[in-house]
């Protein structure tokens, strides 16, 4: 696997970590996790884990502990703790027509769902919407013995809540793309309102431009007027840009905007912005 760390909890000035939050995030190409102090708006701690092979919950789980023990997290307490879990198990509903007698149903046909699978279900709040999806309960589990109750949801959650509420009404859509080592997460919205969402792995440039002009090509987008946004693991230039920039007009690499990240302590640490935003 490789790694990339920060500080250990104990070497934060103050031992009082009752104005800290941690998020956690876990998937299985790799986890990652980040200790926010509140009062100075200053993260304290960073770990991300890239998984060399598509791991198992099993595995993830294994992994998560020796981190966080690592940090000495297992010892630490927090006023907010969030799990959020990265996988292609989802599926967006309408919440009009949502019922939650009906979970299974909303998963089936594009999914493998066991017979023991617990599904559940996040509300994106001021968009009528809901995300089913399958958590990794195993990881769930493991938390709560560690610090009792908390929240989680899904990492779709929190990206199409979060880029809904910072786009703008522009009548072209935009498409964001959140690129991870080997995942994309696309968004598409236009005039503040959710087009697509997907989830893909990738193993290849090529793959990548092929599951980000797929989705384009579901909502018959015209790729002259389309903006394309990409963010997280890419830079103007590189492998990924230059092979997107052939075949669409308007690319560029998408920085959030907002006061409440530290971003001037980012700018080395490819800390993900599903992470930050849910702090």
């Amino acid at each position: 696997m490789i790694e990339k760390r920060n500080n250990s909890i104990e070497d934060s000035t103050s031992n009082n970590n009752t104005f800290k939050k941690l998020s956690i995030q876990v998937g299985l190409n790799g986890l990652s996790f980040c200790v926010l102090d509140t009062i100075s708006n200053e993260i304290l701690v960073f770990e991300k884990v890239l998984f060399k092979t598509s791991s198992t919950p099993y595995l993830i789980l294994k992994e998560l502990k020796a981190a966080l023990d690592q940090h000495n997290i297992v010892d630490s307490d927090f006023s907010e703790v969030m799990v959020i879990h990265k996988n292609g198990l989802f599926g967006l509903v309408p919440k009009t027509l949502f019922n939650k007698e009906e979970l299974p149903n909303y998963l089936k046909f594009n999914a493998k769902i066991m017979a023991n699978d617990h599904i559940v279900f996040d509300e994106i709040m001021n968009h009528d919407m809901v995300n089913v999806y399958i958590p990794f309960t195993n990881v769930n589990n493991y938390i709560f013995d560690l610090f009792g109750e908390f929240e989680f949801k899904h990492s779709g959650t929190i990206l199409i809540g979060t880029l809904l509420t910072q786009s703008t009404a522009t009548r072209d859509p935009i498409c964001y793309v959140q690129v991870s080592e080997k995942e994309m997460e696309v968004v598409i919205i236009s005039e503040k309102k959710l087009l697509f969402y997907n989830h893909f792995e990738y193993k290849t440039k090529e793959d990548f431009l092929y599951y980000l002009l797929f989705s384009l090509e579901q909502l018959q987008l015209n790729l002259e007027n389309t903006q394309l946004k990409l963010f997280g693991l890419v830079e103007e230039g590189d492998a990924i840009y230059e092979l997107c920039y052939r075949y669409i007009k308007h690319v560029s690499v998408f920085a959030p905007n907002n006061s409440a990240y530290p971003m001037e302590q980012l700018e080395d640490q490819a800390i993900d912005f599903t992470v930050l935003s849910s702090l």
